[in-house]
């Protein structure tokens, strides 16, 4: 009788010991991987982010080029209407053709229309006979 229950004692201990240390290892492996997924998720963000300042940085920069390039274009205009111009009243359409068109740079904003009216029914139809935008249209009656 006591090798019986040694022979299911032992096994049982053995079931139970291995549950626990299995427990306390997947208890303590699991935060880690966690953990290492928010880090690398944390850096991803990071590099994003990153890029996206160094992204608007560059356009910021290549912005300010145009207007500097715009700028200077500008002055090399005015400056060969000055030298250019046969004549004052040449010299003068020139440069007010030249600084007119600073004036127009910002463009005036579409306003949408004060009056919508709804769409009109254009269907071939019989005089008394409702259109294609009635709202019982192609609806059969009961009677």
């Amino acid at each position: 009788m006591e090798q019986t229950l040694a022979t299911w004692l032992l096994p049982i201990v053995g079931v139970i010991a291995g549950i626990a240390i299995g427990y306390l290892i997947a208890r303590n492996s699991a935060p880690n991987s966690t953990q290492r997924q928010v880090d690398e998720l944390q850096e991803r963000l990071d590099t994003y982010q990153s890029e996206v300042v160094s992204h608007f940085n560059t356009t910021a920069s290549l912005l300010r080029k145009l207007t500097n390039s715009y700028q200077d274009m500008q002055d090399h205009l005015s400056e060969g209407a000055d030298k250019l111009a046969l004549d004052e009243q040449t010299r003068q359409r020139l440069l007010a053709a030249l600084h007119s068109q600073d004036s127009h740079t910002q463009r005036e904003r579409l306003n949408s229309p004060t009056f919508t009216e709804p769409p009109k029914d254009y269907a071939p139809k019989d005089a008394d006979a409702p259109g294609m935008l009635h709202e019982n249209f192609g609806l059969k009656s009961r009677h």
